[in-house]
């Protein structure tokens, strides 16, 4: 049954309540997954599993015409292009150094967060690449009933 203060779509308002103060949550950590991949187990493809984890909870929390309020359709797609994009620029810019992937970047000390060169461009582009690419499937899932989705209310 539910009640006026559940709103259009979506589950109950526990559900959204948490899930809108666990998503802000599990996309900073998957963030941070990211940005400190090279210096900590995780990289760019576990950090952007995390983050499209937390895509995907909005959308089972909230319903389709929430998520497609902010997220268009093509956006999954756009985000997913630009990833790769980003992670071609990082190993054709190698080239400028002389070879395909070279670090253009002057070493820093170990274990600091500019230590690694070119690898933590190399992380964000991949991590921007996953989660896009995920979010994407689970639409597409979505739209072919093989997921559900919380139909509006």
């Amino acid at each position: 049954m539910e009640s006026a203060s559940d709103g259009p779509g979506g589950m109950s308002l526990i559900v959204k309540t948490v899930s809108r103060l666990v998503a802000s949550f599990i996309l900073l950590f998957g963030l941070y997954i990211v940005v400190y991949g090279h210096l900590t187990p995780g990289g760019g493809f576990a950090g952007g599993v995390i983050m499209a984890s937390s895509f995907v909870l909005m959308l089972l929390a909230f319903g389709g015409a929430f998520v497609a309020s902010f997220v268009s359709q093509r956006a999954p797609a756009l985000w997913d292009c630009l990833g790769a994009l980003a992670f071609l620029l990082v190993a054709v810019s190698g080239y400028f150094g002389g070879a395909f992937f070279r670090n253009l970047f002057a070493k820093g000390e170990p274990f600091h967060l500019l230590s690694a060169g070119t690898i933590p461009l190399s992380n964000i582009a991949i991590g921007v690449k996953v989660a896009a690419s995920l979010f994407g499937v689970y639409l597409a899932l979505a739209a072919f009933r093989l997921t559900q989705v919380p139909k509006e209310r």
